[in-house]
This record gives structure tokens, C-alpha cells and sequence, in this order.
């Protein structure tokens, strides 16, 4: 069975965000990942971390004004000062919290913008950041996500996400494969999955539709965490999920699948 952590933005919504550690540690979660650690001192975050006991996966890069609908910089060629500003905050957490992988959001492109403007400038972000990155130790996950959820974002499927990583030929790039994501964009789960394993850093499950815990929709899940086990997977998966209700009335998901 696939090793779970928790996502933190989305789970345990019941109380304050730095109470979710200690609440995903006594739920059985050895990880979390969330979004954003910024609006928190490094040092708060660092301090429940070591109390609880659990390992801080993953989060991601600055996006930008999240509030006022950005999702990322790394596509918009205005913004590549932006962009380089928000890796070094992005490390500076990274570092103080042991982080091993950041997600770098593509974005959505500035009307007008033409195609290949938008990637030439996402591919030399990237590189941009992979170097960085690459000095501590970190990889960088690059994620595609569905446009029903985010109209317009530039990386959508998981054939365009593997390109970027060719081209970008960056040791420390990969993909974090969203199941729920791409589920909704390109289905086909299973050949996708044993096509990319390779190339992919981290994974995260929720089910179709409603994005809430595995075994709500239609999504196989059984079926996919034994083909992780079956193909050798041996990274995080998030739970990157909107509970149906309380968050740990919906955890029995996880004793029908082990």
C-alpha cells in the first residue's frame, strides 16, 4: 500500500492550521503537504513539525496573488523577475522545514500572450528554478491540472507535462501526477501512470466527481494503489481531497484499501 500524507489545506479544516499536524499524527499520517507556508513564520511551522513528528513532503512556490484568481507566475513573461523572487522564498522555507520537493505552478497566461511565448517563458523559468533547487538538494514537481477547476491554467495533461521535462533536460524536474486531475482531463489512469512512472516525483488522489476522498466516485482505486505497489512506486501519495463532512469520519477510506 502506497504511503499517505496528508494535505493540510484541505484536511482537518476543523481547526487552525497549525493544529492540523498534530491532528493529521494522531489520525496515522507519518506526512503532510499543503499549498502555502507563507503566511506563517518558518519557525512556527518547523517547531509542530518536530513536535508532532511528521515529515513535510512537499508545498509550492508563491503563486502569485491566489485571492485575486492567479495560479502561478512561471508562464507569464512580464513577471520573470516576480518569478525568480518567489524560488528564493520558496528555498528559504524549503530549506528550514526539510522540504524535499516544490511544486511550481504554471499559471494562466496574460490574454493576447501567444502559445509559444507563454511556454518559451515557462520552459526558461523552470530551468531557472531546477538550478536553484538543484544547489539543496530539491527537486521541482510540475503538475498538470485540470481546466474545469482552472479555466485557462497552461499545463493541462500529463503527454504535455513529460515534453516540458525532456526539454527543460533538468535532473531534478519531475511530474506530480494528480489522479483526480487528470481523471477529469485525459482518463486512461492505469497506462498513464505505468507510461510516466519515471518521470513522476509525487502523486496526489482524491475521486471524481466532488474531488472528495478515494472511493466516492468513480475513480478504481483499488486498483491503482495496487498497480503503485505492483510497478514499484515508492513516493508520497497526498491526500489532496475536500472531505465530505468531518475529516476523520472520512478516513475509513484508507481501511478498505489496505
Amino acid at each position: 500500500m502506497p504511503k499517505f500524507c496528508a494535505n493540510l489545506s484541505l484536511m482537518f479544516t476543523e481547526v487552525s492550521f497549525l493544529d492540523r499536524f498534530a491532528a493529521a499524527r494522531a489520525n496515522g499520517f507519518d506526512g503532510v503537504e499543503f499549498l502555502f507556508p507563507y503566511a506563517f513564520d518558518a519557525d512556527q511551522i518547523a517547531e509542530r513539525l518536530a513536535r508532532c513528528g511528521v515529515q513535510l513532503v512537499l508545498h509550492n512556490l508563491p503563486p502569485g496573488d491566489w485571492n485575486a484568481g492567479e495560479r502561478g507566475l512561471a508562464c507569464d513573461p512580464r513577471r520573470i523577475g516576480q518569478f525568480q523572487d518567489s524560488v528564493a522564498l520558496a528555498l528559504d522555507y524549503a530549506v528550514a522545514l526539510g522540504v524535499r520537493r516544490l511544486h511550481c505552478l504554471a499559471g494562466i497566461a496574460p490574454p493576447g500572450l501567444a502559445p509559444e511565448h507563454a511556454h518559451q517563458t515557462y520552459i526558461a523559468n523552470l530551468r531557472f528554478a531546477a538550478a536553484q533547487l538543484a544547489a539543496h538538494g530539491i527537486d521541482l514537481m510540475i503538475e498538470p491540472i485540470n481546466t474545469y477547476d482552472m479555466p485557462g491554467y497552461f499545463l493541462t495533461g500529463s503527454a504535455q507535462a513529460a515534453a516540458v521535462i525532456a526539454e527543460c533536460a533538468a535532473p531534478n524536474l519531475f511530474m506530480q501526477y494528480d489522479i483526480y486531475h487528470m481523471q477529469r482531463m485525459e482518463g486512461e489512469l492505469a497506462n498513464t501512470i505505468r507510461a510516466h512512472l519515471p518521470l513522476i516525483g509525487h502523486i496526489q488522489a482524491a475521486d471524481n466527481p466532488g474531488r472528495h476522498e478515494p472511493g466516492t466516485g468513480e475513480i478504481h482505486y483499488r486498483y491503482l494503489f495496487a498497480l503503485l505497489d505492483e510497478l514499484g512506486y515508492k513516493g508520497w501519495v497526498g491526500c489532496e481531497y475536500h472531505p465530505r463532512g468531518e475529516t476523520i469520519a472520512g478516513l475509513h477510506w484508507r481501511s478498505v484499501f489496505t
